[in-house]
């Protein structure tokens, strides 16, 4: 092959990256499912609201406002439960293939969230909270996020749960609870119990079809959750 057509090729292929790349980092991750009253999309300065069936993608912060609340499923069947003046942050997503993810990073502001992993390998996930790392094993867990304390209620399977500055606790049994709190100088403290003062269920029972868990929503076309009995 010529150099002139080596350098042909390797252009017209560098600029079907840059297409393909830009694509990827714009396509969506995964759909709102449930959505009651004021539930936006936040980009930058700007702010839009989110419908059911609409598309969420990386690097964006979904917010609800009072008395209002959202599930978003991602690709993998991954089902994100927000409470009212909750905020979270599709940090990062690496995909595996068309249903999973090789890497996935959600981070979570304030507010109340359950969270109930999909099809992707455990090891995918990471959530964040300014005050803990989670990680997942087959699991759903209620997590609240509110300023100097994080508590992370475990309802099934298992999770590592770890301050910023590494001190760790696993959670094993249904109703495990790792409850961390800010100290001060940007440190904090964990500890554990198996009587949790709060868990998402009375936020699944206030909201019809919050805590019901959907599968491939980006494949399924939008349903009526009105009259679905809620939790799991």
């Amino acid at each position: 092959m010529s150099l002139r057509r080596r350098t042909s090729v390797a252009a017209v292929a560098a600029l079907l990256l840059g297409v393909t790349g830009a694509a990827h980092a714009d396509s969506r991750i995964g759909e709102a499912v449930l959505v009651q009253k004021e539930v936006q999309r936040i980009a930058g300065a700007s702010a839009s609201p989110i419908n059911v069936g609409d598309g969420v993608v990386r690097n964006e912060t979904v917010r609800t406002g009072a008395d209002s609340a959202a599930r978003l499923v991602m690709i993998d069947s991954t089902n994100l439960s927000l409470s009212a003046n909750a905020t979270l942050t599709l940090d990062r997503t690496v995909f595996n293939d068309e249903t999973s993810y090789r890497d996935i990073a959600i981070r979570l502001g304030t507010g109340a969230f359950r969270f109930v992993t999909g099809h992707s390998e455990k090891a995918a996930y990471k959530i964040n909270t300014p005050l803990a790392t989670i990680g997942v094993r087959g699991t759903i867990l209620d997590i609240r996020s509110r300023r100097g304390e994080t508590m992370v209620v475990l309802q099934e399977g298992a999770s590592r749960v770890c301050t910023l500055t590494f001190q760790c606790l696993e959670l094993t049994q249904p109703g495990d609870t790792a409850i961390i709190t800010a100290t001060g100088n940007g440190r904090s403290a964990i500890r554990k119990t198996s009587n949790p003062s709060w868990s998402f269920a009375a936020t699944c029972t206030s909201t019809s079809g919050l805590c019901t868990v959907t599968d491939l929503a980006s494949t399924a076309p939008p349903q009526d959750f009105t009259g679905i009995l809620c939790g799991r």
